[in-house]
């Protein structure tokens, strides 16, 4: 039991020097110890600890102030208009908003330390990483010693502003992600709805395939035996990027292929979404949206360069490697009057990651 108390105990009686590399000094050095300890102003000083007191509740309810006018920055300072100027403004004070917030939290913190906090010196020595019961004890008694000295349980004021300030130092960050999702309007009544917004893409019944990104429309008879090629809706072209071209292209983006007909694996349902052996699936990665553009002609692969996915063209595009989770949709096709390609209707699945498929 003499040792019960050591928490060093157990590790020296694993150590045992090497004999010939313990070295004898005659002058070793010594250990000097501690300097004499200073005591603060505010340690000798009661108006002095109010004072600092004060000043770091003060500091909290600054950076709430700071967070709220962020949160007004962003309502004062539009960038709907899309101004170079309207921008600046906008990222200017609500920059400085949360940096007046975080940067108050930070002083605050520092002062409370420095200056409120119980101001004492002491050395810990090693212990090994599982310590004895007694030491976990020690550890817990610790905690209420630390919320002793702190003040944390008793100074109220510090103790609410500063958790007032740091929940409201995430509202700003909370504003601004809202901001970045689309909302509903009279000319887009289904902007802010994400799932909506990916089971429907730009293509339709009758709808010319074309070449991204001229826009031409493609002829059946122009594709060779085993080529790739990458396909927009032809009435993108038309479309501003004002307007949401890179969304919509985003969604619409297809790979066409064409094979030999006896080549493609068809179920009943399918049989007449190909024509003449070219087929047409979607060109988003059903893992996490990556572009499924590398195509090889000898296997009939296409290969997801974001994470290795592979699609067998040749039997639905259904997974045959990788972590994606469901087969590339594929788009009806065939042609018209004039011999150009063109969509049967929309995909009849939801395009991009299979998360949208399991909403």
């Amino acid at each position: 039991m003499a040792h019960e108390d050591d928490p060093l105990e157990h590790e020296r009686a694993s150590w045992k020097p090497s004999p010939g590399l313990a070295v004898a000094v005659s002058d070793p050095v010594t250990n000097p110890g501690l300097p004499p300890h200073r005591e603060r102003v505010t340690d000798k000083d009661p108006a002095a600890m109010q004072r600092a007191v004060r000043t770091v509740y003060t500091l909290f309810y600054l950076s709430i102030a700071g967070s709220i006018w962020a949160v007004a920055a962003y309502m004062l300072f539009p960038i709907e208009s899309g101004r170079i100027i309207d921008i600046r403004d906008n990222n200017l004070f609500i920059g400085l908003g949360i940096a007046l917030a975080l940067l108050a939290i930070g002083i605050g913190a520092i002062h409370w330390s420095k200056a409120v906090m119980s101001d004492k010196e002491f050395v810990e020595p090693r212990h090994a990483t599982r310590g004895r019961d007694t030491t976990r004890e020690a550890a817990i008694q610790a905690f209420a010693d630390a919320n002793e000295e702190s003040g944390f349980g008793r100074r109220v004021m510090i103790r609410n502003s500063l958790i007032a300030a740091v929940v409201a130092s995430v509202v700003p960050g909370v504003v601004l992600f809202r901001g970045l999702a689309p909302f509903n309007s009279p000319e887009h009544p289904h902007a802010g709805d994400p799932v909506y917004l990916l089971e429907h893409t730009m293509w339709k019944k009758g709808m010319r395939l074309a070449h991204d990104p001229s826009g031409e429309p493609i002829l059946a008879s122009d594709l060779t035996l085993g080529s790739a090629v990458h396909v927009i809706p032809e009435e993108l072209a038309k479309v501003s990027h004002s307007d949401g071209y890179l969304e919509e292209k985003a969604k619409a983006l297809v790979l066409l292929v064409r094979l030999l007909p006896e080549q493609l694996t068809e179920s009943e349902e399918r049989k007449d979404w190909s024509y003449n052996g070219i087929v047409a699936y979607s060109k988003v990665c059903t893992h996490v949206g990556c572009p499924v553009a590398l195509y090889e002609q000898q296997t009939h692969h296409l290969l997801c360069p974001c994470h290795q996915s592979q699609f067998d063209v040749t039997d639905h595009a259904k997974v045959i490697f990788g972590p994606a989770a469901r087969p590339l949709p594929q788009l009806p096709i065939t042609v018209d009057d004039e011999g150009y390609l063109v969509a049967q209707s929309d995909f009849t699945e939801p395009v991009g990651p299979s998360f949208w498929e399991r909403h």
